[in-house]
């Protein structure tokens, strides 16, 4: 981790024979293992913590001092289950987190597992390594939709790969947790690797019984982010799982789950984690981490326990606290300066020895990866008549914005004009135009004429709208912007959202991407669009780790019984 020239100048330091970088003097820190506020002085050269303690430095020349009398401080917050590609890009995610105390991201590896070849991948992982955050990664197992080439794609070879990075923490998510059941041996090869490498593996079992979450815990699942209620939380603990709470664009259970644990006076805090699990840009307006600590505050737990659950708790599950979430001699520089321990917004954050801001002020903004090195959006084919022909009358009917059930139109597929329904034609189509699948769907948009997105599961094309010649408009408009989203109506471009890197994500900062987001659903919310959020309604219109009804690349599925509805159309 550190040099022999490197860790020579920090014994220096310590033998009084040089000066640290920064002394952060008069200190009132958070000490994770104590679990109480202990007083000193923090010594840090480069990146690292030297000493904490009473002492002071022998030798002070060139030595940047701060004073942080009446300042809290504790260690860098963890979010630990992160898709950092929700129309924002790691690097923006990081960016912006970073500021509000977020300093160390584990992230979902499935979009550059799925895009780029293992090289290209690791280079990029590599590039986000050199800034000054902690990023650490997933290893996917499964895809969560539906690809005909899935056992190929996920593959125990390729996912040892990955695994065999010190970066990567852990195996899953495990959205398609029902193939293991059923024997699936690439899945269970690398699940068993996993484990022989000593990572942790994450569930997702929304609503499962005591029966399901018996069954995983034996084949290995360590971990589950997915309770709704408190009875699901003591479910997950008496099996014996680590437990993170959710507080997202699509769940806000924190604030509930955690007055009940508090009303049942479980002294179980040290057991559980917090995660904002990939939530969209605009929900992140009033913070990352910082916010679910406030959540937490709000909720009666105690201040410790709150900032533990978004740091030490995270840390010691995944074993990294020789690096992070101790304020402790060899760590990580990664502080955070807060006014009170009932504020977890911070003044100051330090990581990795790096000032990401001081005195409430931004220091910098970072931009070192190369995000040409993802491929390029590019639609080399026209979209025609032909390729609205609608063959089954079977759809997809919207329960909430995620949720969703088959239902059956009566409506006349062959007319190109809907009127006065609140159902839209609905195409999913292959950004190399191979193929594509035709159904409806209801419960979206009741005057939404043409709607495309590239923004999607699997990063295929979703057409939604009612009529033809509006969603070629918008298809075309999306050809045009490099990738994105795009409404179109009356002959008109009535919005776009762009997502430059390979049609998913944003290049801009989080909180442009934020503003286009939140103009592009108060163009939907004026057409029908009345769920929660549409930008999730159209990431889980593929995803088969919920129930029921699902539009993917081989077909409309009805999911729990592994039926296909209607199949894909060769183009």
């Amino acid at each position: 981790m550190w040099n022999t020239q490197e860790l020579q100048v920090q014994l220096a330091i310590i033998n009084g024979q040089k000066a640290p970088d920064l002394l952060i003097e008069n200190a009132t820190y958070l000490h994770s293992i104590f679990k109480k506020w202990m007083k000193g002085n923090i010594w840090i050269q480069g990146d690292r913590i030297v000493y904490v303690g009473e002492r002071l430095p022998a030798q002070l020349e060139g030595t940047e001092r701060v004073d942080a009398s009446g300042k809290k401080i504790v260690p860098g917050y963890i979010e630990p289950h992160v898709h950092p590609f929700q129309i924002y890009n790691p690097e923006s995610f990081a960016d912006y987190a970073g500021k509000r105390g977020t300093t160390t991201i584990l992230s979902d590896n499935l979009m550059f597992f799925t895009l780029l070849k293992r090289g290209e991948a690791f280079h990029l992982i590599d590039q986000l390594n050199e800034l000054p955050f902690s990023f650490y990664w997933w290893a996917r197992v499964d895809s969560q939709t539906m690809l005909k080439n899935e056992q190929q794609l996920f593959n125990p070879k390729d996912i040892a790969s990955w695994l065999q990075r010190p970066d990567v923490l852990m195996a899953g998510e495990l959205t398609s947790w029902p193939r293991l059941l059923q024997g699936d041996q690439n899945m269970m090869q690398s699940l068993i690797e996993a484990k022989r490498r000593g990572k942790k593996i994450e569930g997702h079992f929304p609503g499962a019984s005591e029966r399901t979450l018996a069954r995983m815990k034996l084949l290995g699942v360590d971990g589950d982010h997915e309770s709704m209620t408190v009875d699901e939380v003591e479910r997950r603990l008496q099996q014996g799982y680590a437990v993170t709470l959710r507080e997202s664009s699509i769940r806000r259970d924190l604030s509930s789950l955690l007055k009940g644990i508090v009303e049942k006076g479980w002294n179980v805090f040290d057991h559980l984690m917090m995660t904002t699990d990939g939530s969209t840009p605009s929900f992140y307006e009033d913070g990352i981490m910082d916010k679910c600590i406030q959540i937490a505050l709000d909720a009666g737990v105690a201040p410790i326990d709150a900032y533990q659950m978004a740091s030490y708790n995270v840390a010691r599950y995944y074993d990294i606290t020789d690096l992070h979430s101790v304020i402790g001699t060899g760590r990580y520089a990664t502080l955070n300066f807060l006014e009170n321990e009932w504020n977890p917004v911070p003044t100051d954050v330090l990581s990795k020895g790096q000032w990401l801001l001081k005195n409430g002020k931004a220091e910098m903004q970072f931009q070192a990866v190369d995000w040409e090195r993802l491929p390029k959006f590019e639609l080399s084919f026209e979209l025609t008549d032909y390729d609205f022909s609608f063959e089954s009358n079977k759809g997809i009917e919207m329960v909430n914005d995620v949720i969703t059930k088959v239902y059956e139109t009566d409506l006349d597929l062959s007319d190109r004009v809907i009127t006065n329904r609140n159902e839209c034609f609905l195409l999913l189509i292959d950004r190399k135009g191979k193929w594509r699948v035709n159904t409806v769907l209801k419960g979206f948009a009741d005057s939404l004429q043409g709607f495309a997105s590239s923004y999607s599961n699997t990063g295929d094309i979703l057409l939604v709208g009612q009529n033809w010649e509006e969603m070629k408009r918008a298809f075309n408009e999306l050809k045009n912007i490099g990738g994105g989203m795009v409404v179109a109506e009356n002959g008109e471009i009535i919005v776009t959202l762009p997502l430059a890197v390979s049609g998913g994500m944003s290049d801009q900062p989080l909180e442009i991407a934020a503003k286009q987001e939140l103009a592009l659903k108060k163009v939907l919310k004026e057409r029908g669009y009345h769920q929660g959020d549409a930008v999730y309604t159209l990431l889980f219109l593929e995803s088969i780790h919920l129930p029921h009804v699902r539009i993917t690349p081989i077909g409309l599925v009805q999911v729990l019984k592994n039926e296909r509805l209607i199949p894909n159309t060769e183009r």
